[in-house]
């Protein structure tokens, strides 16, 4: 076992950390959630990572995007998610694409992954990840955060878990988030992820819920 693994063990057995090493994720969106869970996945040991989104960081990034610092502003957040992984673990392989997700290259993004983890902050985008999931038979872990409020769930193939979480006629009006909020997200997130890719009991169809306000968590079962 690397010594940079060392600490996995014995929380993950030696078996399991070669396992994460094999498996090829899908992290789409860079911001809030999507650089700390790029952050948490590298660090685990995942052997591959495509890291999607269009956006630049701009100054209202601050607040809470792992990856957004002063220099960066104004440059990509895929290409620096990218420099974050080769930073941190250099033997993992990176594929950094920098456009957002649509229906036309939403199945050419997940081809070829184990799983897909959602760190978007649109309800359309998530649902035309979500569906093409389904389609393909991969599982989606789904993460969303506003305000004080984070909530995680994996959604497997044909569960119908994000029609249940956003009704058509829904709308986000309040877009607010704190730093605290997509790093308690992304770790729940991570968690899920990394017990179904290695073979470990999970809930899936049910939504883990913080209100860090009020320090109130629940399990939702949806599906």
């Amino acid at each position: 076992m690397e010594p940079r693994f060392s600490r996995n063990i014995p929380a993950l057995t030696e078996e399991e950390c070669r396992l994460l090493r094999s498996k090829r994720i899908l992290v789409v969106g860079c911001g809030g959630l999507g650089g700390h869970l790029i952050d948490l996945m590298t660090r685990l040991g995942v052997g591959w990572l495509r890291v999607v989104d269009g956006d630049v960081f701009d100054p209202s990034n601050l607040n809470r995007q792992l990856l957004c610092t002063l220099p960066l502003l104004e440059t990509s957040k895929a290409y620096a998610a990218a420099d974050r992984i080769r930073s941190i673990d250099p033997e993992v392989a990176v594929d950094a694409v920098a456009d957002f997700l649509t229906v036309k290259n939403v199945h050419a993004l997940i081809s070829g992954c184990d799983i897909v983890l959602d760190a978007l902050d649109n309800i359309s985008s998530r649902r035309i990840l979500a569906e093409a999931c389904a389609k393909n038979g991969i599982p989606y872990v789904y993460g969303a955060i506003q305000g004080w409020v984070a909530q995680a769930a994996i959604s497997m193939p044909g569960d119908g878990l994000l029609d249940v979480l956003f009704p058509k006629e829904i709308e986000i009006r309040d877009k607010s988030v704190l730093s605290f909020t997509p790093a308690l997200c992304a770790s729940m997130q991570a968690a899920l992820c990394v017990k179904l890719l290695v073979g470990r009991p999970v809930e899936t169809g049910t939504v883990f819920y913080f209100d860090l306000l009020n320090q109130e968590y629940e399990t939702i079962p949806l599906v």
